[in-house]
C-alpha cells in the first residue's frame, strides 16, 4: 500500500500543528506505486519537467490554508481524502496544470446496485512528493 501505516497520524499531527500556529515538519507518508510513478513521469516528461521519485512527503500548509481555512474542510476530511487518493489502485491523470491521482470506487445507487465512480479529491505529487491537495 502506498500510504504508510503511520501516515494518517502524521498528516493529522501536521494539520493540527498548523491550526495551532506552529510550524509543521516534513514527514514521509508513503510511496507511489511503480505504475503511478511511471504514469506521472511520462506526463511530466511530455511537458518538459523533471522526473519525480516514489517517496511521498507531506508538510500540509497548502492543504491547511486552502481546504481547511478557505473551504471549511475538517482535519478528518483531509485525512480521509488523502488516504483515498493514495490508494494503490489510484490512477495518475495528466492535466495542463497538475497531475492528480484519482481513486475509483463502487458507489451505491438508490436501488442498492453499485457503479464505478471517481474521487477527484486527489493528491498532486511534486518533485519530491505530495506538495498539494486538490
Amino acid at each position: 500500500m502506498p500510504l504508510s501505516q503511520e501516515a494518517p497520524a502524521l498528516i493529522r499531527a501536521n494539520l493540527e500543528q498548523l491550526r495551532d500556529g506552529r510550524r509543521a515538519r516534513l514527514v514521509t507518508i508513503g510511496n507511489l506505486t511503480a505504475a503511478q510513478l511511471d504514469a506521472i513521469n511520462v506526463g511530466r516528461s511530455a511537458r518538459g519537467y523533471t522526473a519525480i521519485v516514489a517517496e511521498v512527503v507531506f508538510i500540509g500548509r497548502h492543504v491547511y490554508e486552502s481546504r481547511i481555512v478557505r473551504d471549511g474542510y475538517s482535519v478528518d476530511d483531509i485525512v480521509d481524502q488523502i488516504e483515498s487518493a493514495m490508494d494503490a489502485a489510484a490512477v495518475a491523470l495528466t492535466t495542463p496544470h497538475m497531475t492528480p491521482l484519482k481513486t475509483l470506487w463502487l458507489a451505491p445507487t438508490a436501488t442498492g446496485t453499485q457503479y464505478a465512480t471517481g474521487r477527484f479529491s486527489s493528491v498532486q505529487p511534486g518533485i519530491r512528493g505530495l506538495n498539494s491537495f486538490r
